[in-house]
């Protein structure tokens, strides 16, 4: 597939104009352009081609209802003839929604379609501005493909190599812990979860930055495929179960982008990898592990399995003291039932963190949602005869015992964010096609660079 974004000086002019603006652009034509758009019925809403004398394109403007929307021209590349187009818009804020919207619009998953249909590119003449432009559209896309890509090519060794690539790339340092030696390591629960498939279990890790810079842990749920193990879940449940390593691919979406536009951070990204899988040694209900922190829990459901993989991680995310953790999980579907599929839900006591999410996502159009760690739900994920249960008795308040979950293995005084996300765009949205989607990576994104600038 050929690339969305271009440098260059030539293609058709491309201008994008309020549809509140019309009749004045209107008036400003000549009256072979007013006649033609009088000929053809254009009202100012959607897109003209103004063509020249000869037949020949001359220009394209499209009219949108909303030029502060980072989707504004989602649907603009399937509408335009296959060629090239020179964005002659001066606004550097408007440039950049423009540019990214038409890129992902632009974005399909073709990896496994041997006839790819060529589509329409957007020129940038400022290589600065298209540098930047291809960054963010890549934290986007790189999220898309991995949950996009079938679960047998996408296991916990495939997600080590997308992460050491990704190290390579921007100089880090790259390291995992693979099979038994997560239990030689003490990191019991991603063992356990793991075990019983034949690709390894593993906890994959990259850092990068100065050592001296604050830090920053971003932690994601790798389950590469969830069968629901012996809890086994039913066809339409496990269909779509190659998306449970969104979280994964939430954070090495983010990491790209941190590394991209070198935040001044200490970055360090842990990523539990493994299959849910059913087999003779496949974890069961009833069983009580040891966890990395120390604390016992009692498995109440196999299929609450995200959970167990994180806490290990989040109980090694703060052995270096990090100036924060975040973590992105396709953890409940309580949270989809509460919020819908679009909006991802996030969990943090710190309420500053939070007010500045919210703002981040309002600013690039991204939105989501605080949601609340009530304490007293605790209860519900006691066990008679562990420190812990799993999985709470009752799917009320779901989303939120899961990350109260989570929280038992983070030092009260860390500053810590946990996004319960969908990963999986369910319908066809301008710039969304169905399939896999990022969600909160950009808010997330605005957020720490506000923080770290």
């Amino acid at each position: 597939m050929k690339q969305a974004l271009i440098f260059g000086q030539n293609g058709t002019p491309l201008e994008i104009l309020a549809s509140a603006d019309y009749q004045q652009w209107q008036s400003q034509q000549s009256s072979y352009v007013q006649n033609w758009l009088n000929a053809t019925g254009f009202s100012g809403e959607g897109v003209v081609l103004v063509p020249q004398t000869t037949g020949q394109l001359q220009q394209v403007v499209y009219f949108v209802k909303d030029l502060n929307s980072y989707w504004l021209c989602g649907d603009l590349v399937s509408q335009l003839p296959v060629g090239q187009y020179l964005l002659t818009n001066t606004d550097a804020a408007l440039r950049k929604q423009i540019a990214f919207s038409w890129a992902l619009g632009h974005y399909s998953f073709d990896n496994y379609k041997t006839v790819v249909k060529d589509k329409a590119q957007l020129v940038i003449n400022n290589q600065d501005e298209l540098q930047q432009y291809q960054h963010l559209v890549k934290g986007t896309s790189l999220v898309r493909d991995l949950v996009n890509t079938p679960a047998a090519d996408m296991m916990p060794q495939h997600l080590a190599e997308v992460m050491q690539d990704l190290a390579q790339q921007f100089d880090g340092q790259f390291s995992e812990i693979v099979g038994d030696e997560l239990l030689e390591q003490n990191y019991p629960t991603i063992h356990m979860v793991g075990r019983a498939s034949e690709n390894k279990p593993r906890l994959i890790e990259l850092n990068w930055g100065l050592e001296s810079a604050p830090k920053l842990t971003l932690v994601g749920k790798g389950v590469c495929f969830d069968s629901g193990g012996l809890d086994l879940k039913p066809g339409a449940g496990m269909r779509y179960m190659k998306k449970d390593m969104g979280g994964a691919a939430h954070v090495i979406g983010l990491a790209y982008l941190v590394m991209a536009f070198k935040l001044p951070v200490r970055l360090r990204v842990l990523v539990p990898a493994v299959e849910n899988a059913v087999s003779s040694n496949a974890f069961r209900p009833g069983d009580v592990v040891q966890t990395r922190k120390g604390l016992t829990v009692e498995i109440d459901n196999t299929d609450a399995e995200g959970r167990l993989v994180l806490c290990d991680a989040l109980a090694e995310a703060q052995s270096q003291n990090p100036d924060l953790i975040v973590d992105f999980a396709t953890l409940t579907g309580a949270c989809r039932i509460a919020l819908g599929t679009e909006l991802p839900g996030f969990f943090t006591d710190h309420y500053d963190i939070a007010t500045g999410l919210i703002a981040a996502g309002q600013k690039v159009d991204d939105a989501v949602w605080h949601l609340p760690l009530y304490k007293p739900y605790k209860d519900l994920i006691k066990s008679d005869i562990a420190d812990l249960s799993n999985c709470a008795p009752s799917p009320f308040g779901g989303a939120i015992t899961a990350a109260l979950y989570l929280q038992a293995f983070v030092e009260p005084s860390t500053p810590w964010v946990h996004f319960d996300i969908m990963a999986w765009n369910n319908r066809k949205l301008p710039g969304r096609p169905i399939g896999g989607e990022a969600f909160g990576v950009r808010a997330a994104f605005e957020f720490l660079a506000t923080r770290y600038q």
